[in-house]
């Protein structure tokens, strides 16, 4: 007798997604070594043109499963076996999703003989630890990537156990974020220092600046040299600026994936008011931080800001002060507004994420400062660094 080894997994209904662009709900596996990730939008719209197939693809071992934000259920067949793992989409109502895998070599059993194959179901929710250990003793390939890390994985999962490690320690998730943005300060500060000396320097060269504009403002050319001129003899790089904010993107972004994605951060606390790092901050400004017994969300969801994203204001409109003024009026009439547009951007973001932002912003402040001190423009007849 000749037998097909078949497994599957199926979810009878098109479950509510939240719909972040950097978090994928769907289907996903690992299959040759390639992760594969289809959305239950893109599962229809493939199914639709394939009679229900929205991705087949031979492979030997991997995994693949149906996975919500935390929690994931995943067939593992035995890993030294050749299958054809497929995605489908199930017409009809109500409408599903299936994984299934199918043996491409038909397992033989003689008569009165016995035959048997092996593969494993997880359920569960997608603790980063747990998968791991899955990985490493179980031989299951990249099981830990049932996380969506992202495209900066190579940051994003790093940055992770680096905060557990810090929370395995300090207790609070918080906390930990506090001392990792100290390390993540520390790990740079040799291009941040340079970059805001630079800056120090380019508010102090602000009144020369305003003078060669008033005195050459009829003759760019002339206007250009002379300010090329001035930048070389202070030793000055006008466009040092951007440097924090580019080192702070990557930095940023994978944080926020770390605290959106991983159930550890999930109502995890941190002091006062923030019971859960992975959501907003629960307090609002337009009802008096719960003095007013209404919820002014309920009118718009724009009507929401909490005091942490109020603070982060605040220290990113000081730490505004402490740079030189773009030298174009409108663009500096912009940056006056940068704090208001991301105090409102930040309030809908995890209270984690804005509490990393508003302690980095002190960071950067107190390091501008002492820079500031400690920076002056060179004397006639001299150079000074």
């Amino acid at each position: 007798m000749k037998l097909l080894p078949w497994s599957r997994i199926r979810r009878d209904f098109t479950p509510h997604t939240a719909g972040y662009y950097i978090l994928h709900e769907g289907m996903l596996g690992i299959l040759d070594g390639t992760l594969k990730e289809t959305k239950y939008s893109d599962a229809k719209t493939e199914g639709e043109k394939n009679k229900g197939v929205a991705l087949a693809q031979a492979t030997t071992g991997g995994w693949a499963g149906i996975t919500d934000k935390y929690w994931l259920t995943a067939l593992i067949p035995d890993q030294t076996s050749r299958n054809t793992a497929t995605f489908r989409h199930i017409a009809g109502t109500p409408e599903g999703y299936q994984v299934d895998f199918l043996a491409t070599e038909p397992l033989v059993v003689a008569p009165t003989a016995t035959g048997t194959t092996k593969a494993r179901l997880f359920a569960g929710a997608k603790e980063v630890h747990l998968l791991s250990r899955y990985e490493e003793e179980g031989g299951v390939s990249r099981f830990s990537y049932a996380v969506d890390w992202g495209y900066f994985f190579f940051i994003t999962k790093p940055f992770f156990y680096a905060i557990d490690w810090l929370n395995q320690h300090l207790h609070n998730f918080g906390l930990a974020i506090l001392v990792f943005t100290v390390f993540v300060k520390g790990l740079f500060f040799p291009l941040a220092n340079k970059s805001y000396r630079s800056m120090s320097k380019m508010k102090l060269l602000a009144p020369k600046m305003t003078a060669l504009r008033e005195q050459y403002k009829d003759n760019q050319q002339e206007l250009q040299k002379k300010m090329m001129e001035l930048y070389r003899t202070e030793k000055v790089n006008p466009a040092s600026g951007c440097l924090p904010i580019f080192i702070q993107i990557p930095v940023f972004f994978s944080l926020y994936k770390v605290i959106f994605v991983t159930i550890e951060m999930r109502q995890a606390p941190f002091f006062g008011w923030i019971r859960d790092l992975s959501v907003v901050d629960p307090t609002n400004v337009f009802n008096l931080f719960g003095l007013l017994p209404f919820d002014p969300t309920h009118i718009s969801p724009f009507l929401h800001l909490g005091a942490w994203p109020l603070i982060m204001g605040v220290t990113m409109f000081l730490q505004q002060q402490l740079n030189p003024p773009p030298p174009d009026p409108v663009q500096a009439k912009l940056f006056q507004f940068m704090p208001i547009i991301f105090t409102f951007m930040l309030a809908s973001f995890p209270a984690g994420l804005v509490i990393y932002w508003s302690w980095n912003n002190l960071l950067t402040i107190c390091q501008q400062w002492l820079i500031m001190r400690q920076t002056s423009l060179a004397k006639p007849g001299m150079a000074k660094g």
